[in-house]
C-alpha cells in the first residue's frame, strides 16, 4: 500500500509526558524534510496520572494531524523497556522500524540519518552511534558513567563488531526483526538493540554518528540492578552465539571483567 508509512518510530515511555510533544513535533519536522512517510508509536507502561496526561497529549497531537498513536500497557501485561520495545515493533505497520528513547537524549533530527541505511537497503540494522567519527556526547556525562559504558562495550565486542552496542537508538528492517524473532529474543534489561542485533545474526550493520544529549526532563533509569542485569544478559547472548561455553565459565568471565569499573563508579556515587 503506497499510503502506508515507510518508517515506524517506536518510543517506549514511563513517566515521560513532558517529552512527548517536543519529540513528536521535532520528529515529524525532520522526517517531512527528508521525505520519509513516518508513523510514531508510543508504548507507555501505565503510571497512573502520568499515563492519563500522556494520552491527552497524544490525542491533541493526533487532532493536529500528526501520525501518532499510543499503546498503554497495564501492569498485568508486563513492564520494562525491552519488552515494551518488542511490543511496539510487533504493533508497528512499516517495513522499516526505528527505536529511540523518549528523553530527547536521542535527537529526533537524527532519525532520517539513522534510518537511512535500512531505508535504502544497504544495511539490515543501523545504530545511532556515540563511538564513530563525527559523534558527540554531552559534556555533562560523568567520568564514571563513561568508564562503565566503555567497559560494557568491551564486554560485548565478541558478540558484534558494532562499536556502540549499548545504543538504544537503532533501526532494523522487518526481515531482520523476523530473524531475531525466530531465535526467541529475551527482553531482559535495557539493551534490546544488542539483543536483536545478536539474535538476528545480522551481518550488515551500519553505524551512524549522533549527538548524545543530556536529558530534557525526567530522571535516568540506570541503576546498579540494571548493570547487574546486563551481565546476566551478556551471559545469555554468549551462550546463544557460542553454545560450547559453559554457563559458569561465561558468568565468571563477565563478572570478573566488569566488577572493578562498577565498584569504582559506585564509590563515585554515579550508581544507586
Amino acid at each position: 500500500d503506497n499510503m502506508s508509512p515507510k518508517l515506524s518510530v517506536i518510543v517506549p515511555t514511563y513517566e515521560e509526558s513532558e517529552n512527548v510533544r517536543p519529540l513528536c513535533m521535532r520528529l515529524f519536522e525532520a522526517t517531512k524534510k527528508a521525505g520519509v512517510d513516518t508513523e510514531l508509536l508510543i508504548v507507555d507502561d501505565d503510571s497512573g496520572e502520568e499515563t492519563v496526561r500522556t494520552c491527552r497529549i497524544v490525542d491533541k497531537l493526533k487532532d493536529a494531524g500528526y501520525a501518532i498513536r499510543i499503546y498503554v500497557r497495564t501492569r498485568d501485561q508486563g513492564k520494562g523497556l525491552s519488552s515494551a520495545v518488542l511490543l511496539g515493533l510487533r504493533q508497528a505497520t512499516s517495513p522499516v522500524l526505528l527505536v529511540m528513547d523518549a528523553d530527547l537524549q536521542h535527537e529526533p533530527e537524527s532519525v532520517p540519518a539513522v534510518a537511512g541505511p535500512v531505508l535504502d537497503g544497504t544495511a539490515g540494522f543501523a545504530v545511532g552511534s556515540r563511538n564513530v567519527d563525527g559523534a558527540k556526547v554531552a559534556e555533562g556525562w560523568p567520568l564514571a558513567r563513561r568508564i562503565i559504558s566503555s567497559g560494557a562495550t568491551l564486554l560485548a565486542r565478541p558478540l558484534t563488531p558494532c562499536t556502540d552496542p549499548m545504543s538504544g537508538f537503532f533501526c532494523l528492517s522487518r526481515e531482520t526483526l523476523a530473524k531475531a524473532e525466530q531465535a526467541h529474543p529475551n527482553p531482559m534489561g535495557y539493551k534490546i538493540g544488542l539483543e536483536l542485533m545478536v539474535r538476528s545474526r545480522c551481518t550488515k550493520v551500519k553505524e551512524v554518528a549522533i549527538t548524545f544529549r543530556d536529558r530534557e526532563h525526567g530522571q535516568s533509569k540506570l541503576t546498579m540492578k540494571q548493570n547487574l542485569l546486563y551481565l546476566k544478559h551478556l551471559a545469555h547472548l554468549y551462550l546463544f552465539l557460542y553454545p560450547i561455553l559453559s554457563v559458569s565459565f561465561v558468568l565468571f568471565i563477565v563478572t570478573a571483567a566488569v566488577s572493578a569499573p562498577l565498584l569504582v563508579a559506585q564509590r563515585m556515587g554515579v550508581l544507586s
